[in-house]
């Protein structure tokens, strides 16, 4: 039975299970989801070539690398002209502490998600990077007291 974007059941369980597992043989897929191996590799390579599947990543624990703080940025831009969203969205990608970035309906235009060291390291971040970026007129920023879980689904 065919679902949202041409997937049919079957694509829907095989991304289920992939999101938790994305290091999963053919194998295992195929067993989680009632395939053989080589048809479940079909099914997932034509997964990968429509961009149901956008790719594979490692989730790695930022505090192991010194990254022990996430933090919320809330952005408010001059004007919301394709321009200038354009120009901002192509800036903020170039932020190695960014590690998402969400264009916003309500109060402000995008809200930005952080990992960085510390107070101090956000510091930096702030003077040399965000307050430069194209269009931006406000910063508002939280600091996440604790993480309490984190899914790979972006």
């Amino acid at each position: 039975m065919k679902g949202n974007a041409g997937l049919d059941d079957l694509d829907a369980a095989i991304l289920r299970y992939l999101e938790g597992r994305g290091r999963a043989t053919n194998y295992e897929v195929g067993e989680a989801v009632g395939l053989s191996a080589s048809a479940a590799s079909r099914r997932i390579l034509a997964l990968e070539q429509m961009g149901a599947i956008r790719g594979y990543r490692a989730l790695v624990d930022d505090r192991l690398l010194g990254k022990r703080m996430t933090v919320y940025i809330r952005v408010t831009l001059e004007r919301q002209s394709a321009a200038v969203l354009g120009a901002f969205e192509a800036a903020v990608q170039r932020c190695r502490p960014i590690v998402s970035c969400h264009l916003m309906a309500g109060s402000y235009d995008y809200m930005l998600v952080a990992r960085v060291a510390g107070i101090d390291d956000y510091g930096r971040l702030h003077h040399n990077e965000l307050s430069r970026l194209p269009g931006v007129t406000r910063l508002e920023t939280s600091f996440a007291l604790r993480d309490v879980f984190e899914t790979a689904r972006a």
